[in-house]
């Protein structure tokens, strides 16, 4: 049974982001040319204090740089475009508490009226 050796890393880029790490490491294949592996690394701890990585990872070759980055783009703009680029995910933490007494909705002033300090 053959071992599987991954390939020399020529160049590596880290993105730390809170619980995960992503890994952009360009590697060499077999006959000398380039590709490159995105890995997620993301950090779990069980409640005794000990803690596991759960990796992922794609391969991408050359010849889809283009149309991998095209199609990044338009996903990531068609975020941005319908959700805006506010992170809101500190919702979803266990220590998050609703901000109160900040007004969710826009005011019109055109329900107000114009009073002077004269009229007071």
């Amino acid at each position: 049974m053959s071992e599987r050796v991954e390939q020399e890393e020529i160049f590596s880029q880290v993105l730390r982001a809170g619980r995960r790490t992503y890994f952009f490491d360009v590697r060499s294949t077999k006959a000398d040319d380039y590709y490159l592996t995105v890995t997620e690394s993301k950090k779990f701890t069980h409640d005794d204090g000990s803690f596991h990585y759960q990796k992922h990872k794609i391969y991408l070759y050359k010849e889809d740089f283009t149309d991998f980055a095209e199609m990044l783009n338009k996903a990531t703009d068609f975020i941005v475009n319908e959700k805006g680029s506010e992170v809101i995910s500190e919702r979803h933490q266990k220590d998050y508490k609703k901000e109160e007494g900040i007004a969710t909705e826009a005011t019109s002033t055109e329900s107000f009226t114009d009073v002077s300090f004269d009229d007071i």
